[in-house]
C-alpha cells in the first residue's frame, strides 16, 4: 500500500472522464478550458492529484507520435508536476494505449490497474473502474480485443491519420465503448462497482473506494466505515472529489456539494 502524508493545509484531488476530443476537438475545447482553469485554481493547496482515466476520448502512443491537440491540458499538467505536485494517472478504457509519454514528458506515473493508498491514516482503493465486478460484460469482451498484442501490433502500423480517425469514430459511435449503453444509475444491488467494492471489503477493509468510468457522481455508504465514490465526469456534471486529510467530499467545479448521496 502506497503512503501519502498531507502537509498542513494541503489536499488531494480526484477527477475523471473528461473525454477531451469528443465528439470533436472543437466541441470539447470549452470543456478543456474549464478543466484547465480548475487545475489552475487548485494548485495553491493541491499536494496530490489523481486523474482517474479517460482524460482523452482516444489516446494511442505510436513510437514517435502522440495524438494532436490538448496543448492546454498537457502544458498545465507539466506546470503542476514541475511545481512538485504529485500527479498520478489511472488508465481508462479510452486511453488504454499509454506507453511512457506521461512518465517521460510530464513526470506522471501511469497505472493500468487499481492501486491501494494510505493517505494520512485513511485507506483508499483507487482505479478507473472499467472491467471490474460482475457486470460491464460488453466492455470486458471489447477490452480483450483492444489489449491483444496482435491487434495492437496491427493498429500501430496504420498511418496515424487513419488510425486516429478510425478510433475516434468507434469511440463516439459505439455505445459499449462510449459508455452510453449504461450511463444511468442501476440501483445499489445492480451497480457492479458497488458489488465489487463490497466483495473487496470481505477480504480487506478500505475507508474509501474511488472510481470513475460510470460518468455518474455517486456517494454510497458501504456499511458504517466505508464509502464508494464515483467521480462523475467533465462532460455533464463537472464533478471532482477532494480529501482534506479527514473527509472526502464530492463537489462540482463551483464547489457545490453533490446531492446524490445514499446510505446503505
Amino acid at each position: 500500500m502506497k503512503s501519502i502524508t498531507l502537509p498542513a493545509g494541503k489536499k488531494v484531488y480526484f477527477a475523471s472522464d473528461n473525454h477531451l476530443g469528443a465528439p470533436t476537438r472543437k466541441d470539447s475545447l470549452p470543456r478543456e478550458k474549464r478543466f484547465v482553469a480548475w487545475l489552475d485554481s487548485i494548485k495553491h493547496d493541491a499536494h496530490a492529484i489523481f486523474l482517474m482515466g479517460d482524460l482523452f476520448d482516444f489516446w494511442f502512443e505510436y513510437k514517435t507520435v502522440v495524438p494532436k491537440g490538448f496543448t492546454r491540458t498537457l502544458g498545465k499538467l507539466a506546470e503542476l508536476s514541475d511545481m512538485g505536485i504529485q500527479i498520478t494517472y489511472f488508465v481508462g478504457n479510452h486511453d488504454l494505449w499509454m506507453n511512457g509519454y506521461f512518465e517521460e514528458e510530464l513526470g506522471i506515473p501511469v497505472y493500468h490497474k487499481p492501486q491501494q493508498y494510505l493517505i494520512n491514516d485513511t485507506s483508499f482503493f483507487i482505479g478507473h473502474g472499467d472491467g471490474l465486478g460482475p457486470g460491464d460484460k460488453g466492455f470486458k469482451r471489447m477490452k480483450k480485443v483492444f489489449t491483444n498484442p496482435v491487434a495492437k501490433w496491427f493498429f500501430k502500423w496504420l498511418h496515424p491519420d487513419w488510425g486516429v480517425r478510425l478510433a475516434q469514430h468507434l469511440s463516439v459511435n459505439n455505445k459499449i465503448i462510449s459508455g452510453e449503453a449504461d450511463a444511468k444509475f442501476l440501483g445499489e444491488d445492480k451497480e457492479w462497482l458497488i458489488l465489487y467494492a463490497k466483495r473487496k471489503l470481505e477480504i480487506q477493509h478500505f475507508d474509501h473506494f474511488v472510481f470513475g468510468h460510470r460518468h455518474l457522481p455517486m456517494e454510497i455508504e458501504l456499511g458504517e466505515k466505508s464509502r464508494y465514490t464515483n467521480l462523475g465526469d467533465w462532460i455533464q456534471y463537472f464533478t471532482y472529489a477532494v480529501f482534506d486529510g479527514n473527509e472526502l467530499s464530492l463537489l462540482t467545479q463551483n464547489n457545490v456539494p453533490q446531492p446524490n448521496k445514499k446510505n446503505h
